[in-house]
């Protein structure tokens, strides 16, 4: 504890640290504390992990006294993460009894409205802050201290704007602010000119030992193996709690529901679940009572959730940046961590922008010979695409979530229409931005892209379609993947 002791904290708080067997600060933590204490403004660069939560929190905590009001106000970009820094806070102000209120959307207001009166320090999301702003339900005009947690994603999330509204209605006279960001984009330092006063820079190295994290890619083919590769590697490996990222709810949804259907235990999160739901996932996920959680980058960023030891990218990210944050949910603090990367065409582009942008080694395995395994159709569980009955309709592993294919492929036609694939993202937490895509005449949104498999009724296990040179026997040539990840321009192919 001595370490924590130079730090200048208190006995209360040091003794509360050895009681959760935190004996030694993080890096985020030792830079960021005395600087809390001192009130300065802070623009830290640290990544999901790395401690940072008690990194302005503890210094926060000591510099409150019960009863003054809202002194402190953290803003998060999700539910999941102001629940999480709620519960942190709690624990670390016990001894001071200072309330620690949370505020985020999806549930009824009412019960916030009235916590909040007696509040001292205040955690939420932007949407559901400038609501209680509007409704005249929280008084700001006490706030000492103003935290925003994750701002590149409130960023993507487009709060940036929200967010400026909520810290102009706090004091600016005497007002300390601090931004805690993965990443530093220009939007992100606009933010900080126009609303931290000379503010001291910290920069933290990743929480994650790169020497323990080993990162590998298959080049799946045909590609409508994908699904099946997944399954056979949880099967054939058991390393322990696992996480595989997709970009889109609708294949969050895919993966698990086939997953279970392959006697594979796993969860989903993404943003479409309601509070309930995603607060039992968690549970469930931190009880190590199901170790496979499926979810979307934005479910999952802010969420602190130790003991993972692989990463699976279903889909590669299409944002490179999103590629670091997923690899940094294993390899910590001293534990070794795998990431896997399944790439089929579709991924090509996302892959070779992760390799160009990034500089690491990702290593090729050979893909094993995998069992091919029946594919369940979302939309059969509601009669069928076109209101047939259960089980009816288009089929196909290649149609992830029930898509029809397009003739595209990697042999001489191209796999993706102007536009790219169409996600998700609301402005609401937890959501993902939509991006092109096409509405079907049911009024959804589907897919741009679309994988291999048929249309009709089959009374047999689907097949791939097979290029001739293939049926022929030739050996495959793998002249996309040579060019893509293996050139000169590319780094951590083989």
């Amino acid at each position: 504890m001595e370490e924590f002791r130079k730090l200048k904290l208190d006995e209360e708080l040091l003794e509360i640290l050895k009681e959760e067997e935190i004996t030694h600060p993080t890096e985020i933590q030792e830079k960021t504390i005395p600087l809390v204490l001192q009130g300065k403004d802070v623009i830290a660069a640290s990544f999901t992990g790395s401690g940072k939560t008690l990194a302005f929190g503890l210094g926060m905590i000591q510099s409150f006294e019960k009863g003054n009001g809202v002194q402190g106000l953290v803003m998060t970009p999700t539910r999941e993460l102001a629940l999480q820094v709620t519960e942190t806070l709690k624990k670390f102000s016990k001894t001071k009894k200072l309330k620690v209120t949370a505020v985020y959307g999806g549930v009824t207001i009412d019960p916030q409205i009235k916590s909040l009166e007696s509040a001292d320090i205040v955690v939420g999301t932007p949407g559901r802050l400038l609501d209680h702003i509007q409704r005249k339900t929280i008084d700001l005009s006490s706030v000492k201290i103003v935290v925003l947690d994750e701002a590149d994603m409130m960023l993507d999330m487009g709060f940036l704007d929200d967010v400026g509204r909520i810290i102009e209605e706090c004091p600016e006279e005497n007002r300390q602010t601090m931004l805690f960001s993965a990443t530093m984009p220009n939007e992100i330092i606009d933010l900080s000119d126009r609303y931290l006063k000379d503010p001291v820079q910290v920069i933290a190295k990743s929480y994650v030992d790169p020497k323990m994290l080993k990162q590998v890619y298959y080049d799946i083919y045909p590609d409508n193996l994908k699904f099946s590769l997944l399954t056979h590697l949880l099967k054939k490996e058991h390393p322990g709690m696992i996480m595989v990222f997709c970009n889109t709810r609708r294949n969050v949804d895919f993966v698990v529901e086939n997953l279970k259907n392959q006697g594979i235990e796993s969860i989903a999160i993404h943003g479409g679940l309601t509070q309930n739901k995603r607060d039992n996932v968690m549970e469930k996920f931190h009880a190590k009572t199901v170790e496979v959680l499926v979810c979307t980058d934005v479910a999952a960023r802010g969420l602190d959730i130790k003991g993972v030891s692989h990463v699976y990218n279903y889909d590669i990210p299409k944002e490179p940046k999103e590629y670091i944050h997923r690899a940094g949910r294993t390899a910590r603090a001293g534990e070794s961590g795998m990431v896997i990367n399944l790439v089929a065409t579709r991924d090509g582009d996302n892959f070779r922008a992760v390799l160009s942008e990034h500089d690491m080694k990702i290593d090729e395995v050979r893909m094993p010979k995998v069992d091919r395994v029946r594919i369940i159709r979302l939309d059969d569980r509601r009669g069928g695409r076109f209101g047939d009955k259960p089980g009816s309709g288009f089929r196909g592993e290649g149609r992830e979530g029930g898509f029809r294919p397009s003739p595209g492929g990697r042999f001489g036609h191209s796999g993706a229409r102007t536009g790219g694939y169409r996600s998700e993202h609301s402005r609401e937490e937890g959501g993902e931005r939509r991006e092109g895509g096409y509405r079907s005449e049911r009024g959804e949104y589907r897919s741009e892209r679309r994988e291999g498999g048929r249309s009709g009724y089959h009374n047999r296990e689907e097949e791939a379609k097979t290029p001739p040179e293939i049926k022929r026997g030739k050996a495959r040539q793998h002249t996309h993947i040579r060019a893509v990840y293996r050139g000169g321009s590319s780094k951590g192919g083989k």
